[in-house]
């Protein structure tokens, strides 16, 4: 079996008999030697030992005092949120189980990337066993933002950290104006565009996040992330759903969408309402998909058996930033659905 995502760090946890992973001291400290919680050259003594010890037995109880001990007040905000969270992991039956209570009652002060590492973790288990890099490669929209380019008439994606870090690069070799003007200008520098050809390289830069995505233009990228999404919520509420890509809304009587992030709902929510789009809201749209829950009971009256539409949208920055707790949250699933 291939190895993928090895940076998700999926070795550092246990999977449980229920399929789930489960926290590990090693997951905790993997956390303590973030940048962010790793004591400044300022740091006061008490923030060092609190550390140190910590790295010596991750799952030791931290006291208010402990915290409170710190001299710094970003400090104590940091470690109050870190313990806090640590706890909620060590507690749960299973990191899928704190992931899907954060996607419905709300992340609170949770940073973005703590909720993304989350989700990594989780789809790597999801997706154990996956042979298929069209589907892995759609999956990294759901942990890592993707900037959005038309190449050729063809809508690609690209991860968008990696773009930046290319740009910063090219910026340093070209110093001169007129030789970054002269210089041939790619969709995305040397980055390559998945397709038939190179898909099988893949595996051995999973974590490079340097593989762009033909989503436009390349029927099994759209189809890699249609399964990609029934996988996620098949794994996190036991539900089996159908998803495909369609050109348009053709249902004069939609009655649920769920947009896949900020410009997907507005967008949705403006075609919902009857509103006029402004004219360059189609052209943000990147995927648009119906999805269909298999068995009926589970959803909600007011929809019955007609499809939920999924909005997947980019920003006026041209990024994509897809909130896969947003398929959690937002399924039209009746009052008595036993899930998850």
């Amino acid at each position: 079996m291939r190895e993928f995502w090895v940076a998700s760090g999926h070795h550092l946890t246990r999977r449980g008999d229920h399929g789930g992973l489960v926290a590990t001291p090693e997951l905790i400290m993997a956390y303590l030697a973030r940048p962010e919680l790793m004591p400044p050259d300022d740091a006061c003594d008490a923030e060092r030992d609190l550390h140190a010890s910590l790295l010596s037995d991750p799952l030791r109880p931290v006291t208010n005092a402990d915290i409170a001990a710190l001299a710094d007040a970003d400090a104590r905000e940091n470690w109050t949120f870190m313990m806090n969270f640590r706890d909620r992991l060590i507690a749960a039956p299973s990191l899928e189980a704190v992931y899907v209570a954060l996607a419905r009652k709300g992340a609170g002060d949770l940073p973005p990337i703590f909720l993304s590492q989350l989700c990594h973790l989780i789809l790597r288990n999801a997706l154990e066993g996956c042979d298929d890099p069209y589907m892995l490669r759609a999956a990294e929209l759901f942990y890592r933002s993707q900037l959005a380019s038309v190449h050729e008439g063809t809508l690609l994606l690209a991860d968008a950290e990696v773009v930046e870090a290319q740009q910063h690069a090219q910026a340093d070799i070209h110093a001169s104006p007129l030789t970054a003007m002269l210089a041939p200008q790619p969709a995305f520098g040397e980055m390559d565009v998945m397709d038939d050809d190179n898909a099988w390289t893949y595996w051995s830069r999973s974590d490079a996040h340097a593989m762009a995505m033909n989503i436009g233009g390349n029927p099994k990228a759209r189809a890699g992330l249609c399964r990609v999404i029934e996988r996620w919520i098949a794994h996190l509420l036991g539900i089996a759903v159908k998803v495909e890509t369609v050109a348009s809304i053709e249902d004069r009587d939609w009655r649920w969408f769920i947009g896949l992030d900020s410009e997907g709902t507005r967008i949705g929510n403006a075609l919902w309402n009857g509103a006029a789009l402004d004219g360059h809201a189609a052209e943000r749209i990147v995927a648009l998909m119906r999805l269909q829950i298999e068995d009926i009971r589970l959803v909600d009256e007011r929809v019955g058996n007609k499809p939920v539409y999924l909005i997947l949208a980019m920003g006026a920055d041209k990024v994509v930033r897809l909130k896969p707790q947003n398929l959690v949250a937002g399924l039209p699933l009746a009052a008595a659905a036993n899930v998850a």
